[in-house]
């Protein structure tokens, strides 16, 4: 199933791709419907109002999660272009709900930087509450995949050893436009494609069978230290081709539209304006 979150006059609401429409679940949003223990049966089933597919205006896909989780140096050439040593653990960092985006919104190019940095990852959807999960019950936990921009800020996010404050800009982070069972990407350690494109030149393509920590691994390992719930969203770090790694560094400028996308999942595709 592909699952979404839309905004509708009404307020948003949870929906299904069904051809092309999208098909009321009766919930919301999908934080809604993950809480639910049998939310896939719910989903699946459903028949509430059709709205057209082709005028969706995506909401962040959970729009407000209790947590986002970011994985940082998770793909073999990313960590070589920043200088890095392969890692023992999962590097993690914190996104807050304010930071998320719809998956076609603006984003606004914050006044206060002049490193405005791509980011294409393959994002991880929480469908089950989960404390300590063995490898099971990680892979049970999984929802879905979807796509984020982790839009980051390399001029704050370097001014101490600690990266946060560069990484939890309001309104600075695309997510969506749908969320997609395991079933439909090859299970819950998919091999995609993704990439990045800024203005149609690609900057970005790797695949996410390369991962070091994979999305089961990453459910266990940060479940571990603190209970992970229905529509939290794990970010799985993103490959090689930032724009703060070329020589010269290049960001993004007012006017310029980038676009993370993922095979099978979807794509994010945001013109950047001025603040």
């Amino acid at each position: 199933m592909k699952l979404a979150t839309i905004r509708t006059a009404d307020g948003t609401r949870a929906v299904r791709l069904d051809g092309e429409v999208l098909v009321d679940l009766g919930y919301a949003d999908l934080g809604e419907l993950f809480a639910e223990a049998d939310w896939r049966d719910r989903a699946a089933t459903a028949s509430g109002t059709a709205y057209p597919a082709a005028e969706a205006d995506f909401a962040p896909v959970v729009p407000r999660p209790s947590k986002v989780v970011c994985v940082g140096h998770n793909y073999t050439g990313h960590i070589k272009e920043m200088g890095r040593d392969l890692p023992d653990h999962p590097t993690l960092f914190p996104k807050f709900a304010e930071t998320l985006l719809g998956a076609n919104d603006d984003i606004v190019r914050p006044a206060e930087t002049e490193a405005f940095d791509w980011e294409v990852e393959l994002a991880v959807v929480i469908g089950a509450q989960v404390r300590r999960a063995d490898d099971e019950q990680a892979a049970g936990a999984i929802a879905g995949f979807t796509v984020m921009n982790d839009v980051s800020l390399r001029d704050w996010q370097f001014r101490t050893v600690e990266w946060t404050q560069g990484k939890i800009w309001e309104a600075t982070t695309p997510v969506g436009p749908y969320v997609v069972t395991p079933d439909e990407v090859g299970g819950v350690r998919p091999a995609l494609e993704v990439r990045t494109l800024v203005d149609g030149r690609v900057m970005q393509r790797d695949d996410t069978g390369t991962l070091l920590f994979d999305p089961v691994f990453l459910v266990r390992y940060i479940s571990t230290t603190i209970t992970l719930n229905p529509g939290d969203i794990i970010a799985t770090g993103t490959p090689a081709g930032v724009g703060n790694a070329r020589d010269p560094k290049v960001f993004l400028l007012p006017g310029q539209r980038v676009t993370t996308e993922i095979s099978g999942i979807g794509a994010c595709s945001n013109r950047v304006v001025a603040a």
